[in-house]
């Protein structure tokens, strides 16, 4: 009769790498009060032997749920949608590699998703938040904070800052030095007339990312581009480059993003100018396979930010306002602000 091996034990982990239980317990559930070589040495016995944590049993001894809540947005179409879903895949994938687990919700606009919140963190299903799509007025950081739940948004407070404490923990994408970047190429490989292709003005993302067209403009100290505005559709974007074409075409175009981009593109093509430089922001695959260089928003590293940020240095989730420098637990920062990179095609 073959017998059946036992699964190791935390107690078999301390015997092996030579540690009391409790240090065991420290790297699994606390590791920033454990020394880098004992974590090592930890890790190497638990890989060695395939120990795997009961996780039910540690929710049961925590009070717990080492889950963390995060919207989904609702399926739209279009191009630049895929980074959202980037972002989930990496934040799901690191989330896992500490041990936490991320519960993925859906609500159809600010009030719904507050009232899921409600519903989730009273029925302990979830110990924190992260939420995307910020805006001015946003009611889900004012929400949050009061009840004290635990988050990070995806995305700049863009005035929704309290005056009375610490600000909340974001993460976010620096569209400006995407944008000035793609502008200082365009300036130097195709000509000082470079255009830029954005949304209609009143958009916190979207003035920040013409922010980063004109700055570049201004420092090689050319000419203002023409400013054309679309609303984020492919034959929205199309029309207007084609009417902008027909006074004229720029030596090259700066878009907002790549579904303006692929606008612009269908309209340089269609006006006989295939050639033109048109370089667009989110490095989706549609970019890549017409050929268009883009601005990567690495949604990875952001993932990673908003990590870091959530758990801080004990390897716990903190509350939102733990964010002091003296904070047991607290990271050293309250944001992370990530610098895209141009990929040139």
């Amino acid at each position: 009769m073959r017998r059946v091996r036992r699964a190791a034990t935390i107690d078999d982990v301390a015997r092996e790498a030579g540690v009391s239980r409790q240090t065991v317990s420290n790297v699994l559930n606390a590791p920033g009060v454990v020394r880098e070589a004992t974590k090592a040495r930890v890790r190497l016995a638990i890989d060695r032997l395939g120990y795997a944590p009961h996780a039910s049993a540690r929710r049961l001894r925590t009070q717990r749920s080492s889950t963390i809540g995060v919207h989904l947005d609702p399926f739209a179409g279009g191009i630049s949608g895929v980074v959202l879903d980037r972002f989930v895949h990496a934040l799901t994938e690191r989330a896992s590699d500490r041990g936490l687990r991320v519960l993925v919700y859906s609500a159809r606009g600010p009030q719904e998703e507050i009232a899921r919140l409600r519903d989730l963190r009273e029925g302990g299903e979830i110990d924190a938040a992260v939420i995307t799509g910020t805006f001015s007025g946003d009611p889900r950081i004012g929400w949050l904070d009061a009840h004290g739940v635990p988050f990070v948004s995806f995305g700049r407070p863009w005035g929704n800052e309290p005056s009375d404490g610490p600000p909340h923990l974001w993460v976010d994408v620096d569209g400006a030095s995407g944008t000035r970047a793609a502008t200082e190429h365009a300036l130097v490989t195709a000509g000082a007339d470079v255009a830029f292709l954005g949304w209609p003005a009143g958009s916190a993302t979207g003035d920040d990312r013409e922010r980063g067209w004109r700055e570049a403009m201004v420092a090689a100290g050319a000419a203002e581009g023409a400013r054309l505005f679309a609303e984020d559709d492919v034959q929205a974007a199309r029309l207007v480059a084609l009417r902008a074409f027909a006074a004229g075409a720029p030596d090259a175009i700066v878009c907002a993003s790549d579904t303006l981009a692929v606008g612009a593109h269908l309209a340089a093509v269609s006006a006989g100018l295939a050639e033109l430089p048109i370089i667009g922001f989110d490095n989706t695959p549609v970019a890549e396979a017409l050929g268009l260089a883009s601005v990567e928003q690495r949604p990875e590293e952001v993932a990673a930010g908003v990590l870091e940020l959530l758990m801080g240095d004990s390897g716990r989730v903190i509350a939102p306002r733990a964010v002091a420098s003296d904070a047991p637990g607290a990271p050293s920062r309250s944001h992370v602000l990530v610098t895209p990179r141009l990929v040139v095609r």
